[in-house]
């Protein structure tokens, strides 16, 4: 495939040529070959095809709610060309004959993907590490969905484990003896009522978060273990994060992959606060949950000035059905995987957020992050997974145009700008006509990324 004169990130225009599934040139005036498909990239954007590394894909154990198909036809169409899956399903992959069922059901994935190893009291440490594991983790320190939250002891173990071994951990940062469970007394309603509108934000606290980022950070500076937070919903949170890795700078401590010490946010937290529960309901029910205005808005901020190493969606998918129990029954999570680009890329759009933070965010920081030397770039020598965009194009996000299993979007009727092709490893995997709106997929081409 030859694509003409699109932009990149940086502003230059430049012909990509892909073969062999790597990008064998990047320049200007590159001529066509025989038996070679030429796009024309002119007025649109080519951008690295974004690596989510925290998504839910609910196999085994949920696929009413997604499958590996379907996750990854979603992730496909949102220009994410690689997805990390966490390991709280049923059973959990927290052995390795968990993880190797886990990966014949990831076999018809149409985009690259990883696999995380879990960990509870009965998991299997040695039989984990003998697979490909992307990353041990999400680690859980406070039950969400899959009930996998461990204690201190346990954590600490499992660091150590992953830091013998060189494997970076996950953890979801939430400290359970800092609810509040007040929060929670008296009746709660139905699924959108405003009585339980706002009450999952005020069980969960921003200072639980705050604490355990502190302590997944203590620890992993203990053992010399690599930790990477997820979901940091909380400014406080980011910067116990920013402020760990400049002290590792300033000792020279740094591993080779970079800091040793780094964390995400989501989008859920970026363009949604605790304002939208009340539309919401229990179909913003989500760990960690929505923040206030002012720190969903200092969250943004961070995102902006540099402290947010990686932009990843915990798409979390649950049906309609699921979502509409009372508060106290309802699953927490919410899909995404298919809005990350086009929310961020909305951000460029209206001038909140530069293109090249947002490549960085999504695209080259995750790839620089866990080791994916081949991702994340639009240069000679990488995979050729790659996004073209237009982003005078923006349209309304509509669940029913969606691809998600769960039938449904927080963002509904939000702008985002889509993807018109997605490539990956120089495979056309999705594409979609500008002017008539009609969509294809291509064949499954995804491979565990641990194993090329």
């Amino acid at each position: 495939m030859l694509i003409t004169g699109a932009e990149l990130a940086d502003g230059r225009a430049r012909d990509v040529r892909t073969e062999g599934g790597t990008i064998a040139a990047v320049g200007t005036g590159l001529e066509s070959v025989a038996g070679e498909r030429v796009v024309d990239g002119r007025g649109r954007h080519l951008l690295p095809g974004a690596i989510d590394v925290h998504v839910h894909f609910r196999e085994p154990g949920g696929s009413h709610k997604e499958t590996w198909t379907s996750g990854s036809r979603s992730a496909a169409a949102g220009g994410v060309t690689t997805v990390v899956d966490q390991p709280n399903t049923s059973p959990p992959t927290v052995d390795g004959n968990a993880f190797d069922a886990k990966a014949a059901l990831a076999e018809p994935a149409l985009v690259d993907y990883g696999i995380n190893g879990g960990v509870t009291p009965e998991w299997d440490p040695e039989g984990l590490f003998d697979r490909p594991l992307f990353a041990l983790g999400e680690v859980f320190l406070a039950d969400s969905t899959g009930e996998m939250g461990i204690d201190a002891d346990l954590f600490g173990e499992a660091v150590r484990a992953a830091a013998d071994r060189d494997v970076p951990v996950t953890v979801h940062a939430e400290d359970a003896t800092l609810f509040d469970g007040s929060a929670l007394d008296g009746d709660l309603g139905g699924a959108g009522t405003a009585a339980n509108a706002d009450a999952w934000s005020a069980y969960r606290t921003a200072q639980a978060e705050v604490a355990a980022v502190e302590r997944a950070i203590a620890v992993g500076d203990e053992v010399g273990g690599r930790i990477h937070v997820a979901h940091t919903s909380t400014p406080e949170g980011i910067d116990a994060v920013a402020a760990a890795a400049d002290a590792e700078t300033a000792a020279a401590d740094a591993t080779a992959d970079g800091a040793t010490v780094t964390c995400e946010v989501t989008p859920h937290h970026l363009f949604l606060s605790r304002e939208n529960a009340g539309r919401l309901g229990t179909f913003g029910r989500m760990n960690p949950p929505l923040r206030s205005e002012a720190r969903r808005a200092a969250v943004f901020d961070r995102l902006r000035d540099g402290d947010v190493d990686v932009v990843a969606t915990d798409h979390a998918p649950h049906t309609v059905v699921e979502k509409r129990r009372g508060l106290a029954d309802a699953p927490s999570g919410i899909p995404g995987v298919e809005t990350l680009y086009p929310l961020l890329l909305e951000a460029v759009r209206s001038g909140e957020l530069s293109l090249e933070r947002v490549r960085d965010v999504v695209a080259a920081n995750p790839a620089s992050i866990f080791g994916l030397d081949r991702k994340g770039r639009v240069a000679e020598g990488a995979d050729a997974d790659l996004v073209l965009v237009d982003l005078a194009t923006p349209r309304e996000i509509e669940a029913g145009a969606l691809h998600s299993n769960c039938g449904w979007t927080p963002f509904e009727g939000v702008r985002g700008v889509f993807p018109e092709l997605t490539v990956v490893r120089g495979e056309p995997v999705y594409e979609r006509d500008p002017v008539t709106g009609a969509e294809s997929f291509g064949e499954p081409v995804g491979q565990n990324v641990r194993t090329r």
